[in-house]
């Protein structure tokens, strides 16, 4: 982290003790959520790193490979966690962390739920199809009607659920949710 210079190795290893310890809480805070410990990791560090990095610097200060951190990157990339950015006199790709937490969180959250819930409303569309047909095929038969009946009726319970966190997350997507809940200032 190359805004250690210029300290005596005593600075450095008492800054680099207390940054590690909270890039060590990002990486299981994400973990948590489904994103590996060195991506957390990463995060963490590029956070604490004074500007834009390279892949090759990244690899080197965290002794990962260079595929493994093309992938780490990738992956806050795809999470909006971090940008691609410019550098003057560079040929390689740059690349900063995104600081704001909270954006940070509602863009993570709304493309993991969105995919979830876009998937999942599909499977429950499919099956009211189904279930629609076979009312059609057993129309004479009272027991498997009521039986289709109350599957419709608890699946549509679910579809008001997956509705209700569309409009969640569309709160999160367009801020709306700090109106609800602001930011601490």
């Amino acid at each position: 982290m190359n805004d250690l210079n210029g300290l005596s190795p005593e600075q450095i290893e008492r800054i680099s003790k207390a940054r590690e310890r909270v890039i060590d809480s990002i990486g299981k805070n994400m973990d948590l959520y489904g994103i590996t410990l060195s991506i957390g990791h990463l995060y963490g560090y590029m956070y604490f790193n004074q500007g834009p990095v390279t892949l090759d610097e990244l690899s080197q200060s965290m002794e990962m490979s260079k595929t493994s951190m093309s992938t780490g990157v990738r992956t806050l990339l795809d999470l909006k966690m971090i940008d691609k950015v410019w550098g003057k006199g560079t040929r390689k790709d740059l690349f900063e962390v995104i600081p704001d937490w909270h954006q940070n969180f509602s863009d993570f959250f709304s493309i993991k739920w969105r995919k979830a819930v876009e998937g999942n409303m599909i499977a429950l569309s499919k099956s009211l199809q189904e279930i629609s047909a076979m009312k059609l095929d057993f129309a004479g038969d009272e027991g498997i009607a009521a039986l289709l009946s109350t599957d419709e009726e608890k699946i549509g319970e679910a579809m008001k659920y997956y509705r209700w966190l569309l409009k969640l997350i569309e709160a999160l997507e367009s801020g709306k949710i700090f109106d609800l809940i602001p930011k601490e200032e």
